[in-house]
């Protein structure tokens, strides 16, 4: 069987950075360039940095932390549909029926998700909500948004690239970062078409 796999995470030193949020960064430690025995760097970031996702404590104060959340929601059958502007409830609608039951839903796009549009994602209790985006509400205003998902305990993955991506079904892998305690975390997000 072939596989084809894309990799649909943002290289973290170069990524989009949420307006306001510290740019990560990498300090070198050692460097057998300078006749260190090996190259050792320290990084610096935010948890939602590049490609990342948005735990329930994000919002939350009594919500799951990012070690909390069951990986299932994090791997498994996705669906990719691509969409341009606000996703209104009808739009919404629309997605769920093309994913025909597949509980992570990845839009591909510039897209805003409106209030009316998380309502029905979580009303239908999908898992997760990706999109390339580094918020998944308005970028002026995204709490509403992300309230109304993560009380549903979805998850969100931000951030991802899906430019290469058509739409349709992939095996979604997109575990975060073991953080405990943290409202998100980095993730190396892959799609592999069977």
């Amino acid at each position: 069987m072939t596989l084809k796999i894309y990799d649909i995470t943002q290289e973290l030193f170069s990524c989009e950075v949420y307006p306001g949020d510290p740019a990560p960064k990498k300090e070198i430690l050692a460097s057998t360039n300078k006749g260190d025995v090996c190259n050792l760097s320290a990084l610096y970031m935010c948890a939602h940095n590049g490609t990342h996702i948005d735990a329930p404590y994000h919002f939350f104060g009594e919500g799951k932390t990012v070690d909390m959340l069951p990986l299932s929601k994090t791997v498994g059958e996705a669906y990719v549909c691509e969409h341009k502007g606000d996703v209104s409830a009808e739009d919404a609608e629309n997605i769920l029926k093309k994913a025909d039951g597949i509980s992570r839903i990845l839009i591909k796009g510039d897209v805003t998700v409106t209030a009316e549009a998380a309502r029905v994602f979580a009303e239908a209790g999908i898992d997760l909500l990706g999109n390339e985006s580094q918020t998944v509400g308005p970028k002026d205003a995204p709490m509403q948004v992300h309230k109304i998902l993560l009380s549903k305990n979805i998850v969100l993955l931000e951030g991802i690239r899906l430019q290469d991506v058509s739409e349709g079904k992939y095996l979604l892998c997109a575990q975060p970062i073991n953080l405990k305690g943290c409202d998100g975390a980095p993730t190396r997000a892959i799609l592999i078409k069977m």
